[in-house]
């Protein structure tokens, strides 16, 4: 009996240091990783540092990007940009010839903190942003909003109507549909999801980073507008986390949100791309200019999820015939298009 014993022991003897081994090598993998992704993180933001200015709102450092005099308009970005894409695609510097332009960075984004203390919904987010506005001396605006920035400016909108006198909604989602992407959104899974967005998501992430961007765009091809913004801006840990959170909150946030879609009294815009491989135009925007009796729906043929970049001459028309209607803004006539 001794014998068997002694001949287990002995097969046995090498699984722990084998264990150790892969143990140790995990570690040192991720080791590796983090200080990879730490140092590309930190070459991005000495490329690319803050633009604008920042605010203290309730504890969360907001930056943001300010030009222009004239009726104020706000554009807020979707997942996985930032504000400094607005300005690549060109629209920001074409509304600010005649208006008082704001963009933040939303909480997470770019360079504005997303304290943990708080579930960052689209209502917390259009609180936040709107006490951002009051800081800056904003009583009325035109609302801009792409994509998961949707959300928020409609509950800007039902949260301060007076504030949020027009809304032009590009490419959202509306309604509650099956979203595959929710599972990609490991990085919002406390303590697991601060190793992955620090070591193995943003390489995965910067592998898969051309076929994103490809699909975003698709029918079109990626311009080169787009390709000036930083891929490793976006895939900063912290970045990560606030898009896995996002990716993760869409489908209930919509579901919450539908509700208060009578509310909106104010004049909408609703532009969306025919082909949008993201976020399909038939299901939300069409549907949501069918619950509201004040909307005017355009859906842009040959055009993907990213509009901003592509058909910017509609967003201005827009932009300028919903703050004409809500005696905000320019002429209708006057888009500021040069």
């Amino acid at each position: 009996m001794n014998k068997d014993i002694n001949k287990v022991m002995a097969k046995g003897a090498p699984v722990p240091a084998q264990a150790n081994t892969g143990w140790v090598l995990g570690a040192l993998a991720l080791g590796a990783a983090w200080l990879f992704v730490r140092s590309r993180s930190r070459q991005a933001e000495r490329a690319h540092p803050p633009a604008g200015q920042f605010l203290d709102v309730h504890g969360t450092r907001l930056h943001y990007l300010s030009q222009g005099e004239g009726p104020v308009i706000v554009l807020l970005h979707g997942n996985g940009v930032i504000a400094e894409d607005f300005r690549h695609a060109g629209l920001f510097e074409q509304l600010a010839r005649t208006h008082r332009v704001i963009a933040f960075d939303r909480p997470g984004f770019g360079y504005s903190s997303r304290p943990r203390g708080t579930l960052w919904t689209p209502a917390a987010q259009a609180a936040l942003l709107a006490a951002a506005l009051e800081q800056l001396g904003v009583h009325r605006a035109v609302v801009l909003a792409h994509s998961w920035g949707t959300l928020v400016a409609i509950s800007m909108a039902v949260q301060h109507p007076q504030l949020v006198q027009a809304l032009v909604l590009a490419s959202g989602y509306y309604y509650p549909s099956v979203r595959f992407d929710v599972l990609t959104a490991t990085p919002a899974i406390p303590v697991i999801g601060d190793v992955l967005s620090h070591t193995v998501s943003p390489l995965l992430g910067r592998l898969m980073w051309p076929l994103l961007v490809k699909r975003a765009f698709a029918p079109s091809a990626v311009p080169n507008s787009f390709k000036r913004l930083s891929p490793w801006m976006m895939l900063r840990p912290g970045q990560l986390r606030a898009e896995a959170e996002e990716t993760a909150m869409m489908i209930p946030s919509a579901a919450v949100l539908r509700k208060h879609y009578p509310e909106l009294r104010m004049p909408v815009s609703i532009v969306a791309g025919r082909e949008d491989a993201i976020v399909s135009a038939s299901y939300h925007s069409a549907r949501l200019h069918d619950a509201l009796d004040n909307s005017a729906l355009t859906l842009l043929p040959g055009a993907g999820h990213m509009i901003q970049h592509l058909s910017q001459p509609t967003l201005l028309r827009e932009t300028a015939r919903v703050g004409y209607d809500a005696g905000i803004g320019l002429g209708q006539g006057e888009t500021g298009v040069r």
